[in-house]
């Protein structure tokens, strides 16, 4: 795992400048050198060049003829246990080491973002926290569970402050003291030798059959939980007084829901909005505590 992907190890050629590079280098996103090396590592890989094309068409069309079968399958027809044992079978043995530790630190970081929001919001209101610390945790539910909690805490959260008759605002101190990096180590995803899969094929492949183990509502629900990326952004940006930072936030409004067929590369942006929302409150935080922004890891 110490090995430098290539667009690093290659290093600048003026004649032939790498993209990935320009990527990595770049300073105007707030994402730590660490996770950025990750997620272009993963984003360059062979698989998503050359696989994901002739994957994501074949997904979509299996997600169509999904729901034209299910059409004819008892309404409650379910199997999330044995979904989430299949899920985790797969990223244990074909996706790569970058994409695995991508997904982990995603419900680490989304349940640290709800307990900002908690914390600082004007009304009393508790968060169930998910954080698995190895793949074989996923197992227990937890991406049924991850969108369960996101929606019933926009609940939870609008309902007490319409009955308190309050809107969201910055408070007086804004309380940092739930975020941190999460304990999940890249080192310590599998590594095999069928261990390639990039992230975006990964969540391409595993939608159709998201869709297929599991009833009709919970994957709309799934679909539609994408949509309070603009949201959470939202409550984020009131109790920071600080409105700008919405502009990393990019998945349309969230009243008016998309097709189910992009499910898989809206969630790739999913991740990647939670990773520069937590990458921004890191920096807010070191930034009240007196001491620079967390320095960048190569």
């Amino acid at each position: 795992m110490n090995q430098e992907p290539e667009f690093l190890a290659k290093g600048h050629d003026p004649a032939d400048p790498s993209p990935w590079l320009a990527l990595y280098l770049d300073r105007s996103t707030p994402l730590p050198d660490k996770v950025k090396k990750a997620w272009l590592t993963d984003s360059s890989c062979a698989s998503r060049q050359y696989l994901l094309p002739f994957l994501r068409p074949l997904a979509r069309a299996f997600i169509i003829l999904i729901q034209v079968v299910k059409t004819f399958l008892p309404r409650r027809w379910s199997h999330s246990r044995l979904l989430h044992r299949i899920l985790a079978w797969g990223l244990k043995r074909f996706v790569s080491p970058e994409a695995n530790w991508l997904i982990l630190r995603h419900f680490h970081l989304g349940a640290q973002a709800l307990a900002f929001i908690a914390a600082n919001s004007p009304v009393q209101i508790t968060t169930t926290p998910l954080e698995p610390m190895e793949i074989d945790d996923l197992k227990d539910e937890l991406f049924v569970k991850h969108d369960l909690n996101l929606f019933n805490f926009v609940i939870r959260l609008n309902q007490a402050l319409r009955d308190a008759g309050v809107e969201m605002h910055a408070p007086p101190t804004v309380d940092f003291s739930m975020l941190r990096d999460p304990p999940i180590r890249l080192e310590d995803m599998p590594q095999g030798k069928l261990n390639f899969l990039d992230l975006q094929s990964a969540i391409e492949l595993f939608t159709p059959l998201y869709q297929l183990m599991l009833t009709d509502n919970d994957f709309w629900r799934a679909a539609n939980s994408l949509q309070l990326d603009e949201t959470i952004g939202i409550y984020a940006a009131k109790l920071l007084g600080a409105p700008q930072h919405l502009i990393l936030v990019n998945n349309s409004h969230p009243l008016v829901p998309m097709s189910t067929l992009r499910a898989g590369y809206r969630l790739v942006l999913h991740g990647l909005s939670t990773e520069m929302l937590h990458s921004l409150l890191m920096e807010m935080k070191a930034a009240q505590q007196g001491g620079e922004p967390p320095a960048p890891i190569a």
